[in-house]
């Protein structure tokens, strides 16, 4: 195995094992949550702080993934921190364990709730690369549970509570996103199936996993009027959001009309901008109510 050959070696191994650009994105959305429904920036605390969390939490999910998929990395990715030897598993376990510690800690300066969303968002994510990986829809879930908990948390933050707009902000990415693993697991089907993951589409078919990434694609379009039903956001929000909604539903008219790897690829990538520009409607409308 190859061993560390200096100190910054190390440090750049470790930022590639809890990949900073996803911790990063997690973070930015906690504080997008914050605005959305503070209607202003918040404080620098509840922003530093808020970001902590997510941040730490999904550093330590990243780096539990390398640890959980080091064989399968030691054929697919060789030059990752563990199977390259730069880091050993008790150190990637260590890292893991101290960013979770970090983002739980974190919360502490807030409310009750606060505290136990973080645990329970760390706790679904070591499940999920423990054991929900290949468990198909079920791991789908626990994925976008994680992902949509930083809209959420964002208002348990500020609020100490949830209202419509952090609700409808985190079910729409909740919905999204699992739609979009559905979708993926067209696109990945003979991979999927080399690692025995029971995804929709190989247990119940292409077409069927087509009509559920709809299936949820559309249910997130009909949760997206709500902040402005319920008088939270005004017509920023909905001149925003109105072209997410067409989006998703031209995508859900595509993944049904042309299921197959192929399109399942490129309605993947569209969905991301969907999901982001979503993100820009809520942040937009928190600001602009």
């Amino acid at each position: 195995m190859t061993q560390p050959k200096s100190v910054y070696e190390t440090a750049v191994a470790i930022l590639r094992l809890i990949r900073p650009t996803n911790s990063l994105m997690m973070g930015v959305a906690v504080i997008i949550g914050e605005i959305a429904v503070l209607g202003r920036i918040p404080s620098l605390f509840e922003m530093a702080l808020g970001f902590s969390v997510s941040f730490f939490l999904t550093a330590s999910s990243m780096a539990m993934n390398d640890y959980v998929d080091l064989e399968i990395d030691r054929v697919n990715q060789p030059d990752r921190p563990l199977p390259s030897g730069v880091i050993s598993k008790t150190a990637a376990l260590t890292i893991s364990a101290l960013t979770g510690a970090i983002g739980i800690i974190s919360a502490f300066p807030f409310r009750e709730g606060a505290v136990f969303l973080a645990v329970l968002t760390f706790v679904t994510s070591a499940l999920y690369n423990l054991y929900g990986k290949k468990t198909g829809i079920w791991g789908n879930l626990m994925v976008s549970y994680c992902v949509a908990m930083p809209f959420l948390y964002g208002g348990i933050v500020i609020l100490g509570s949830v209202n419509v707009t952090s609700v409808a902000f985190f079910l729409l990415a909740f919905l999204a996103n699992t739609g979009r693993e559905v979708t993926k697991g067209i696109a990945d089907t003979e991979g999927d199936k080399l690692r025995g993951i029971r995804t929709v589409a190989l247990v119940r078919g292409e077409k069927t996993a087509a009509l559920v990434s709809a299936l949820f694609y559309l249910t997130a379009v009909a949760i997206t009027p709500l902040p402005y039903v319920f008088g939270q956001l005004g017509l920023a929000y909905v001149l925003l959001v109105l072209p997410v909604d067409a989006g998703f539903a031209y995508s859900s008219y595509r993944i049904i009309k042309e299921s197959g790897r192929v399109p399942a690829l490129k309605i993947k990538t569209q969905v991301r901008y969907w999901m982001i520009l979503a993100l820009v409607a809520f942040l937009a409308g928190g600001l602009l109510r």
